[in-house]
């Protein structure tokens, strides 16, 4: 079983990303063989400063590597240097219904939140769809704000099936409801879109004024509380011992929850949380030669399979004669 994950490196990594695929992501080495990526394709429809892309690339792979994610077990590269996912890109764009791609709530959301309105943004789905079927991808976890653009490479897939003969694997999605999407600071889905996240490198100082700024209402103390509807206990639940969350649980519901201590309480848990990621990462950091390394590694594993993909594709439509 053939697993594929990517993530954007546009932006520091944040607590959203690795619940909702990061964490799912290194589990997922012992589930099957792992595809893992970084996608600086997709992040160029937000990031056109291209010291920051260089950057924020490298420190996604550090960020990957700190965390766990081991390259001797899964094949791990950027996106970019894989140059045959845009040639697919282009041979699935030829048959992509416009009105498939009209449907796509993402785009409209991201543009409503005032990201440009560029093409790029809006044949993200077919990029995706590339990225999957390029690597016969079996599963892809996929949080339920991208569960729509799995359907998208979906009916890509068949249709092109349909039309040349079987060439792709028709992925099925992976989705964890209940990680699937981590609040962030105000209660919406946690996003570097919506500048509501919480770090998992911030300094100790950083990390407290994030936490401290996370939005709840203005119950006393003593008054019981909903748990479930509060961005406070629903971040402090994935981290906290069994024992405590039903400790805090019961002050809730019973009254005693104050916000400010529960918020310096998960200050703590969370430095203490990520504290050996944390000096891994800094040892990456320092090693750029180190990093760049595993990528070429991870990128020439991957051209082997995309190059078998992309040159059954080319047969399947008539581009080579």
């Amino acid at each position: 079983m053939r697993i594929l994950s990517g993530i954007q490196p546009s932006g520091k990594l944040h607590v959203g990303n690795y619940f909702g695929m990061m964490k799912p992501m290194i589990e997922n080495m012992d589930r099957g063989e792992l595809y893992a990526f970084i996608v600086n394709f997709h992040a160029l429809t937000s990031v056109q400063d291209k010291e920051a892309l260089r950057r924020d690339t490298l420190e996604a792979a550090a960020d990957f590597l700190a965390l766990g994610l081991d390259p001797e077990r899964c094949v791990f590269w950027v996106q970019s240097d894989v140059p045959e996912v845009t040639e697919l890109m282009w041979y699935l764009s030829s048959l992509t219904p416009m009105g498939l791609l009209e449907r796509c709530h993402s785009y409209k959301d991201k543009v409503a939140k005032g990201i440009a309105a560029t093409h790029g943004l809006f044949s993200y789905p077919v990029l995706m769809a590339a990225d999957i079927l390029l690597y016969q991808a079996d599963i892809v976890p996929v949080g339920k704000d991208q569960k729509q653009h799995l359907e998208v490479a979906r009916d890509i897939a068949i249709k092109f099936n349909n039309s040349f003969g079987d060439t792709f694997v028709v992925p099925e999605a992976q989705i964890s409801e209940t990680l699937a999407t981590v609040p962030g600071t105000d209660g919406q889905k946690m996003s570097k879109s919506y500048g509501n996240t919480i770090g998992i490198f911030l300094s100790q100082k950083e990390l407290k004024k994030r936490v401290m700024a996370i939005v709840t209402d203005a119950s006393p103390v003593e008054a019981p509380k909903d748990p479930d509807t509060c961005n406070l206990y629903n971040i402090f639940k994935l981290f906290a011992s069994a024992e405590r969350l039903v400790e805090v649980h019961d002050l809730y519901v019973g009254g005693g929850a104050a916000y400010g201590y529960l918020k310096l309480e998960l200050v703590d848990i969370l430095w203490e949380y990520f504290r050996e990621a944390r000096e891994k990462r800094d040892a990456f950091i320092a090693d750029h030669g180190y990093l760049r390394e595993v990528l070429a590694k991870g990128a020439e594993k991957a051209r082997q399979k995309a190059s078998s993909t992309i040159d059954l594709v080319r047969e399947r439509i008539g581009i080579r004669y």
